[in-house]
């Protein structure tokens, strides 16, 4: 449930997405500070898949010498870099410092801190502060925080080393956490709340300050920022049930943020429902019922520079 977004006003941190997909507020005005628990624990629920995805990434890039993670937040996929190249540097770049001091706290406690930096301001233009151009270059659900994606694209590409790779994560498909009918409410919730963060999500893109609307063909677009190359891969996370107690504060938090941003959109009895899964004391709840699993997909996209 929950696509790659969703958001509603004018965002203050529009650049700092940290590998989150499945999110939804109240507005668009988002304070990624606030919310550094939540995507901390997401991002850990979903190492299984960001594994996956930095390992097939291993076979594309051939050991390279500095990671820039766009977007990183609290560093959670900064550090899985830093373990699956042991010989990089990698170098965490966000627009909000409170996130990034958990990423350089993170490294150090992973034994990795001789290896990782941070770099804090608004994306694009701050990677015109980089040292050296990138090896490989991560951007992991932020892109789409940008108003001008393909001129975003365009400016990832230009701080490649040559024959370096820029990786983007953007789409997959809304996750899942429980049945079509799951014995209360009408079937089909999730689907539904799929539709209105479809709408929450246009409205986010548009009131991005330079915002331009762009057909999402990724290949396509880093074609025309003039890398090579294109390669599309996607990566799944199955958490069967029972869910796990991480799974289920995870789904728990997804389900409040939804009916805080979608509530008024909603009928009274998707309402009624969506209170009843957020109610502890419920059997019916997501805390305690026994056919809650997380199933997820998250699409990487990756273009060379040329040499």
């Amino acid at each position: 449930m929950a696509h790659d977004h969703h958001h509603t006003d004018t965002p203050k941190h529009t650049h700092t997405h940290t590998q989150s997909h499945d999110h939804a507020h109240s507005n668009t005005d988002i304070d990624w500070a606030e919310m550094a628990g939540h995507l901390e624990s997401q991002a850990e629920l979903f190492a299984p898949l960001y594994e996956s995805a930095l390992s097939w990434l291993g076979k594309e890039v051939t050991e390279p010498g500095l990671i820039v993670d766009v977007g990183s937040g609290p560093g959670v996929v900064s550090c899985l870099f830093a373990e699956v190249f042991p010989g990089a540097r990698v170098l965490a770049v966000d627009g909000s410092v409170p996130l990034l001091d958990r990423a350089r706290a993170r490294a150090e406690r992973q034994g990795v801190g001789n290896r990782f930096g941070v770099l804090a301001g608004e994306l694009p233009g701050v990677l015109d502060e980089l040292d050296y151009p990138a090896d490989l270059l991560w951007a992991g659900h932020s892109l789409h925080h940008l108003g001008d994606q393909r001129a975003a694209l365009t400016a990832f590409g230009e701080r490649l080393a040559p024959g370096g790779t820029l990786a983007i994560l953007e789409g997959g498909l809304p996750s899942r956490f429980l049945p079509r009918d799951f014995g209360i409410g009408r079937p089909g919730l999730q689907a539904r709340l799929d539709a209105l963060q479809e709408k929450w999500f246009e409205q986010m893109r548009t009131e991005l300050p330079g915002s331009v609307t762009e057909a999402e063909d990724w290949p396509a677009l880093l074609s025309s920022a003039g890398l090579k190359y294109a390669r599309t891969r996607s990566f799944l996370l199955d958490l069967p049930a029972p869910a796990s107690d991480r799974a289920r504060a995870y789904a728990a938090e997804i389900f409040s943020r939804l009916r805080d941003s979608v509530a008024d959109d909603l009928d009274s009895d998707d309402r009624a429902t969506l209170d009843r899964l957020l109610d502890p004391a419920d059997p019916a709840s997501v805390h305690r019922r026994p056919d809650l699993f997380v199933l997820g997909v998250r699409t990487v996209h990756t273009a060379v520079r040329p040499a």
